[in-house]
């Protein structure tokens, strides 16, 4: 069997990943729409490119990949945490995810598409990507923000809700008709759940006992292959092979070598999963984008506006402020790996051929969109929080304003009716002094007039008496 050019392909397309991530880190993009690039550069779909690559070529990689991403999600369950605050994990997280399930599954069925197909539409919208959510915690150093218990608290009920889902979806995408064959399946689904669940709680001290062993060679190849073989008995379940892959890592995240276990798995998880995401990419097809492209723009809409609402309304919940609520809103905004997950189980099942179109366009913005939202969230935050702060301030300073200004009025025509009446009393004062002075001008002319001797009474008068000089009078007066 001659594979050179399946390898020399694949190696070329894995180059251009590096080189696009590069790019991709300075903008602050995460890797998985990257890789999705890569895969629809790739694609049969995309001929003039001339890569071509087939999906089968790295079917089984893929399906690696994909256990890898629910094994180390399993593995990253803080049981600690769930299981300490239950009550405030599940009000706060179920809100979160019963607000953007209940509005997701009315716009699947908008859509026409169908009930299961509505179903999907409501698990991809529903929950953020716990890998982005993390990885952006981390790059933007909000690990010690007081809201961030809480975001992480969101995703792991986030976690829950994705076991429970995915066991759901897989009953409803068997086909089965037979109402009995429905329950069974569901029972039995929640039975295996429930049991690893139980196991993960109790039975830690008991499981670490196959993992002691030094070589981590022998360590690393034990716990991939539980990862695969519960991922096969959970497809032989009939409750997927993601969801065996869960619980297991659940399980071994229970015993005293789950950190060793996860610096193991992780280099490992983002191998594989990047080719998932590239297998992903190369299913893709550019022309039927423009078909659900308004679907599309619509559950972008939907999911910004449902996160804002659901962030503020669960960080009012736990007692922070606006800016915070913003910054868990634009952090858990994030889809990625999960809603492709569930593309890939609808389209195994054969349900509406849009979806695969709808979840790679869907996840390409959003993977997008999300991390420049979260490292513009001080930005936002000003632009939302700054002006409502300012209307309020004006709202209460309206009401001061009004009683200063009614004060101001009073005082002033207090003011106005005081100088009026000085005005008045320097008036009369003045038409006082000057009655005074001009009674004395009388009084002395007449006694002028009596001291006269009496022959000059006999003298003609003068044909014109000189006028007395007038006083000049005050102007206010």
């Amino acid at each position: 069997m001659h594979l050179g050019g399946e390898l020399l392909t694949i190696g070329v397309l894995f180059v251009i990943a590096y080189v696009l991530g590069r790019l991709g880190k300075v903008i602050g993009l995460p890797a998985i729409p990257i890789y999705m690039i890569v895969g629809l550069i790739a694609s049969p779909h995309t001929p003039w490119i001339g890569l071509n690559v087939e999906s089968h070529t790295i079917e089984l990689i893929a399906t690696f990949g994909l256990i890898l991403l629910l094994f180390n999600l399993g593995l990253e369950f803080d049981q600690e945490e769930f299981y300490g605050n239950a009550g405030k994990l599940l009000v706060s997280g179920g809100t979160y995810v019963a607000i953007n399930m209940g509005v997701g599954f009315a716009f699947g069925f908008s859509l026409g598409w169908g009930t299961r197909e509505a179903l999907i539409i409501a698990g991809m919208t529903a929950t953020s990507s716990s890998a982005i959510v993390t990885k952006l915690l981390i790059e933007l150093r909000r690990l010690a923000n007081d809201e961030t218990p809480m975001i992480l608290g969101v995703t792991v009920i986030e976690d829950v809700f994705i076991a429970i889902y995915l066991a759901i979806v897989s009953v409803v995408l068997s086909g089965d008709t037979n109402a009995w064959a429905v329950v069974g399946k569901l029972a039995l689904a929640f039975g295996f759940l429930i049991v690893m669940f139980t196991l993960a709680r109790f039975a830690g001290k008991w499981v670490s006992k196959i993992f002691a062993t030094r070589d981590d060679e022998l360590f690393t190849v034990l716990f991939f292959g539980l990862a695969v073989m519960f991922g096969g008995i959970g497809d032989l379940l009939g409750v997927t092979d993601a969801i065996g892959a869960f619980v297991i890592g659940l399980l071994c995240g229970a015993t005293r070598y789950r950190d060793r276990i996860e610096q193991l798995a992780l280099p490992m998880r983002d191998v594989f999963a990047a080719f998932f995401f590239v297998n992903f990419g190369l299913g893709l097809d550019l022309s039927t984008f423009g078909e659900v492209l308004w679907p599309v723009l619509g559950a972008i809409g939907m999911t910004v506006v449902l996160n804002a609402v659901a962030g503020q309304l669960v960080a009012r919940m736990n007692g922070f402020n606006v800016q915070q609520g913003i910054n868990t809103a634009v952090i858990l905004v994030n889809r990625g790996e999960f809603a492709l997950i569930l593309a890939t189980l609808s389209a195994a099942a054969g349900l509406e051929a849009r979806i695969t179109a709808f979840a790679g366009l869907y996840v390409l913005v959003m993977a997008i969109l999300g991390p420049l939202l979260a490292v513009n969230s001080d930005r936002i935050g000003r632009l939302v929080v700054r002006p409502a702060r300012l209307a309020r301030l004006r709202t209460r300073l309206g009401g001061r304003r009004a009683v200063a200004a009614a004060a101001a009025a009073e005082a002033a025509e207090a003011e106005a009716e005081s100088d009026a009446a000085d005005a008045a009393a320097r008036r009369a004062e003045r038409d006082r002094q000057f009655a005074e002075e001009f009674a004395l001008v009388e009084a002395a002319g007449r006694e002028e007039r009596e001291n006269e001797p009496s022959e000059a009474a006999s003298e003609p008068l003068p044909a014109e008496r000189p006028e007395r000089p007038v006083r000049q009078r005050d102007p206010e007066y």
